[in-house]
């Protein structure tokens, strides 16, 4: 049987090292990522990932199931858009990361049409709801990735989670 795993994690103002992806400390967590989704895939049956399009942890995980689709060309990447303005503030390269991910992908759920105050709750609802495994890079402090990983747990889900300050 097939299995789906989803990605929750902080954005970038709340990760350690912020917006520089050259820092050290981001370097290791994309490595982590990258181990932890080819791990899903070798010893859990993973098959299928859904990336929330978040700028950080969510864009991350999407590029390195991409990467990954390389070595293991049955995995599928499915992008959940909150809403379809969800990048339209972004960095012009944020944005082009998140469309070109789009369009790699095998498929693209968007949502909603426009924004609401509820609309990334209801995207990781969407996302937890459609996976088994969960892999969460959260700081253990309250947030939207809080609230996603008690969401996922509460419904029986396997929550794998990496602290993005001691990167374990």
């Amino acid at each position: 049987m097939n299995k789906t795993c989803c990605f929750t994690g902080h954005r970038p103002k709340s990760l350690p090292f912020g917006y520089d992806e050259g820092a050290e400390g981001c370097k290791r967590l994309k490595a982590l990522l990258t181990e932890s989704i080819e791990k899903q895939i070798t010893e859990n049956g993973v098959t299928h990932f859904i990336s929330g399009m978040a700028m950080g942890v969510d864009i991350y995980a999407a590029e390195a199931v991409l990467e990954l689709k390389e070595k293991y060309p049955h995995i599928t990447l499915e992008c959940a858009i909150p809403c379809e303005t969800q990048a339209n503030r972004w960095s012009e390269g944020w944005r082009n990361r998140y469309f070109d991910i789009i369009y790699r992908s095998d498929d693209a759920q968007t949502l909603q049409t426009h924004y609401t105050s509820d609309c990334m709750m209801m995207r990781n609802k969407y996302m937890v709801d459609n996976s088994d495994v969960v892999i969460a890079v959260w700081n253990g402090k309250k947030s939207g990735t809080g609230n996603t990983v008690d969401y996922a747990l509460k419904n029986g889900k396997k929550v794998i989670i990496i602290d993005p300050n001691t990167l374990k």
